[in-house]
């Protein structure tokens, strides 16, 4: 069995974006929903009608102008799960999810958590698809027309999405007669973020927000561009400072074997690469970083299946693997094809590895590297003289180049916080903002460009320091320890003061 390296170098909730750090041609691949498996038997959640049923909202292509083709229509795919919901007249609780860069039945099927305290806020549970992704396609849902260029990708935004999920939900709740009936919205990574910005932006449709691992601060001039990967340095570095060397002296190897006599053999055969494929020593070098960043935003502390099969705590597992290796010789070859044995083949079952073909067919033109070349430009992959990974300077100029070549724009990298702010966050949130949790988890990379500390009584930020990429939202398991599940008990705990204090509220007016 081989495995196509093109397709599991996979971005989840913003992990496109380190592609513009790793590849010289700036590709982002496209969102590969279907590689993972669930874990739904991980679950206790009894649904006896299944996890959810399937629906189309008509939503308007322009929320912002009124031009002839802003009034044309896609349909946009939303997942609901009515089960645990204790109805309109109760005016029971709806729980929407703010759907990231993919597919929805994927992040609907990592997000647990929502369908395991359904039963306890009697909620109804609806999970809203991002326009241009999935089945959300516009232009008639042709994904190719959709793509084409940057006239018809122009309505691709946060805003207009943001927007889609606000008339979306409007209207259902007007369709459920469940006008009274209070919404919380829940979203990971660019999910999480767009939850924090919606209940910014739409105070009067959603009470709350629950974002996990948002990187809402990862922008230009509020985070230092090395921030990610100095937090991807110190996961392997405290787990073990051999480990650290290891893989920081190992770049240097593999490019000085590359280039010695016979050396592309060499690397062929201690990565056992598949024979038919053509490699190089920069290819390798990112297909390894891609190993350990991902490594490290997943690095829960259970056994997962979330982007490819992992043991628990993966990184001290890379660890181990090198320094249960002799040390006598050179070997760091064979200590960086134990860690990307790790990622790329935990279940043993691939005999080698298939770099594939990167053909313009597997790249996704559209989608994220759209979103990346116009608004969210995020200050990722400098590396300094103590990175994991060889220095580098991260430089603007290298995205604003590329995008220009690509979409013949010209991306506007201070807008994200020109539409929802970020400068002097704490002061500005404080004075208008309320009701939004912020989870980070301190081993995720992300968390640097997360709210770390409190704003106010309801702008709450949770920290785990053990924590990884939106670990809280994830279907729990018997092997959870007591921090997440203390962290979930305190995220309902808050959530139930929202609601709480909403149906006080309603009393009062009524």
């Amino acid at each position: 069995m081989t495995i196509l390296i093109h397709f599991i170098i996979i971005l989840f909730s913003l992990f496109s974006l380190l592609c513009f750090t790793f590849t010289s041609a700036h590709i982002i691949p496209k969102f590969p929903s279907s590689v993972v498996s669930p874990e739904l038997q991980q679950t206790s959640v009894s649904v006896p009608n299944g996890l959810y049923r399937t629906k189309f909202f008509t939503q308007i292509l322009d929320h912002f102008n009124y031009n002839p083709q802003s009034y044309q229509t896609f349909q946009q795919r939303y997942l609901i799960n009515d089960t645990y919901w204790g109805g309109a007249k109760k005016k029971a609780p709806i729980f929407v999810y703010t759907g990231n860069e993919g597919d929805i039945e994927w992040f609907t099927l990592n997000t647990g958590f929502m369908f395991e305290i359904a039963p306890y806020f009697n909620a109804l549970l609806v999970f809203i698809e991002h326009r241009y992704y999935g089945k959300s396609i516009p232009f008639g849902g042709n994904d190719e027309v959709a793509n084409r260029n940057s006239s018809t990708l122009g309505y691709m935004s946060s805003t207009q999405a943001l927007a889609d999920y606000a008339t979306l939900i409007i209207d259902l709740k007007k369709n459920l007669s469940a006008i009274d009936s209070p919404v919380v919205v829940f979203g990971g990574s660019y999910g999480g973020m767009l939850a924090a910005w919606f209940r910014l932006k739409y105070p009067h449709v959603a009470i709350g927000a629950l974002a996990s691992s948002a990187p809402i601060l990862q922008f230009l001039d509020l985070v230092s561009p090395y921030t990610f990967t100095n937090i991807v340095t110190q996961d392997y570095k405290s787990e073990s400072e051999n480990c650290y060397k290891v893989i920081k002296e190992s770049w240097k190897e593999i490019e000085d074997t590359a280039n010695a006599p016979g050396g592309i053999e060499q690397l062929h055969k201690s990565f056992k690469i598949c024979k038919n494929n053509t490699i190089t020593a920069d290819a390798l070098k990112g297909w390894l970083q891609t190993a350990l960043m991902y490594t490290a935003m997943t690095d829960y502390p259970t056994p997962t299946n979330f982007l490819t099969p992992l043991p628990a705590y993966p990184v001290k597992k890379m660890c181990e693997a090198i320094d249960s290796i002799s040390t006598a010789g050179n070997e760091s070859l064979t200590k960086m094809y134990a860690v990307a044995n790790i990622f790329y083949n935990y279940t043993g079952t691939v005999t080698c590895f298939d770099f594939g073909n990167d053909s313009d067919d597997s790249i996704d033109q559209g989608g994220w590297n759209w979103q990346s070349c116009t608004e969210m430009i995020m200050p990722l992959g400098g590396n300094n003289e103590e990175s994991i990974f060889p220095a580098q300077k991260w430089e603007l100029e290298d995205t604003l180049s590329y995008c220009k070549h690509e979409y013949h724009i010209v991306p506007r990298p201070h807008w994200i916080t020109t539409e929802f702010g970020g400068q002097d966050i704490g002061r500005v949130l404080k004075r208008f903002g309320s009701n939004i949790i912020f989870f980070n988890g301190l081993r995720d990379p992300w968390s640097g460009g997360g709210v770390l500390k409190n704003i106010s009584k309801s702008l709450i930020a949770i920290v785990a320091t053990e924590g990884a990429h939106h670990v809280d939202l994830r279907f729990s398991t018997k092997g959870d320890p007591k921090w997440l599940k203390n962290v979930r008990k305190q995220e309902v705990k808050i959530i139930e003061s929202w609601i709480s204090q909403y149906y006080q509220d309603l009393l009062l007016q009524g």
